[in-house]
């Protein structure tokens, strides 16, 4: 997994999962803490992620929150996006508008 950005934008890319679970949430946070606004979560480059990797995604969205800002992603992969509609989780989480 590798993870690039700011507090503002972050790509994440390779496997999102139990091995790569503490990298990507301490990423997360720092960029969360560190900025205002949105928080763009580009998963274009995302080949999976497992329950451990979804549940960092929720704990940003939570922590985004509090925190008064909003976890937005984009470029969720059609797996993915699959993923989340049968767990419903496409009604909570926010999602960058398609041009």
């Amino acid at each position: 997994m590798h993870i690039r950005g700011d507090h503002a934008e972050l790509v994440v890319g390779g496997r999102l999962d139990v091995r790569s679970a503490a990298d990507a949430r301490t990423a997360l946070h720092t960029a969360l803490d560190a900025g205002h606004g949105d928080l763009v979560l580009d998963l274009t480059e995302l080949d999976s992620w497992d329950a451990t990797g979804l549940g960092v995604i929720m704990g940003a969205h939570r922590r985004a929150g509090r925190g008064g800002r909003r976890l937005v992603l984009r470029g969720v992969p059609p797996q993915m996006q699959r993923l989340l509609i049968a767990t419903r989780l496409h009604r909570i989480l926010a999602f960058e508008a398609e041009t």
